[in-house]
């Protein structure tokens, strides 16, 4: 996979003590995205001028998970707008597997798909089919690389990618390099 790599101007945060984050992408297809993540507030914000304003929420009271870079993978706390109309947002658990790591949102119709496929990148999927890569460093920085036949890709197709990315994260390792993990942590 081969991700659009542009360096961010000055250094990312992940919003620790109540400061947010910003993280910058220079996407070929949509040109320059603002992510704001305010992981202690729980919110995450997509903007820019050739994409559509995308806002993920963490309602108060959900039981903070610091892995997640949005706070939680519990959909029942989570609303996702895109311009202000809402999306239907179901993270799996996040357990062993890289497929307990899939985020679904329903937006438009469209059902979009965030699927780890390596350790660190995972790719987008619209109406089952492959329209993007994304990876992530967990602070809000996020890279996007648009498959050249998907004719073209939407304003709404990158608010969404790019939110689940910068919220949830890209990757997940196999399982089987988990589980030796685990065993030699307990040896």
């Amino acid at each position: 996979m081969a991700y659009d790599r542009a360096p961010a101007t000055g250094p990312a945060r992940r919003g620790t003590g109540g400061r947010p984050g910003t993280g910058l992408a220079e996407d070929r297809v949509f040109g320059r995205i603002v992510l704001d993540l305010d992981a202690d507030a729980g919110l995450l914000t997509v903007r820019g001028d050739r994409v559509a304003t995308a806002e993920l929420r963490r309602s108060p009271g959900a039981p903070p998970a610091g892995h997640v870079p949005v706070g939680t993978r519990d959909g029942a706390y989570l609303r996702l707008t895109v311009d202000g109309r809402p999306a239907h947002l179901t993270p799996a658990g996040g357990r062993l597997t890289r497929r307990s790591h899939r985020v679904e949102a329903i937006y438009g119709g469209a059902v979009y798909r965030l699927l780890p496929d390596s350790p660190n990148g995972s790719r987008l999927v619209k109406e089952g089919r492959r329209i993007a890569d994304f990876s992530s460093d967990g602070t809000g920085h996020v890279w996007a690389d648009w498959h050249p036949d998907v004719a073209p890709p939407l304003r709404e197709d990158a608010a969404v990618g790019y939110a689940l990315a910068a919220a949830f994260g890209t990757g997940a390792e196999p399982a089987w390099r988990l589980l030796l993990q685990a065993a030699a942590d307990w040896l």
